[in-house]
């Protein structure tokens, strides 16, 4: 099964968020920010498939976070912070899970402000 990636530099409504996400794995989706440029990369089998869009599209390493959107629950509670590339000791991130809650939030808004 391909999984396509699709960068989002505007705003998409739920009804695009829920078609990309039954595209790959039903009630979720992953997706990767680029927190410089305040665009995400949704899609793909893994983080780093939405990573390499990303790098591609001219994003630096440094910048660039995974998160997961599960569609069907409530906006506040729909975005996790979960993904393999996401773990960067150098930049102080130990786990799979960003620990530095500014860059969550940073995230969010990122996320809110594309994602209806």
């Amino acid at each position: 099964m391909v999984m396509n990636v699709q960068l989002v530099r505007s705003r998409i409504d739920h009804a695009a968020l829920i078609k990309l996400a039954k595209e790959n794995y039903g009630e979720m989706i992953k997706g990767v920010a680029d927190v410089t440029r305040e665009i995400v990369a949704l899609g793909g089998e893994l983080h780093a498939d939405a990573q390499a869009a990303l790098l591609q599209d001219g994003s630096r390493p440094a910048d660039i976070w995974g998160f997961n959107i599960y569609v069907e629950k409530p906006r506040q509670q729909r975005v996790d912070y979960t993904s393999f590339i996401n773990v960067r000791p150098s930049a102080g991130n130990r786990s799979m899970e960003i620990q530095d809650h500014v860059l969550r939030k940073r995230i969010r808004t990122i996320v809110d402000s594309l994602v209806e």
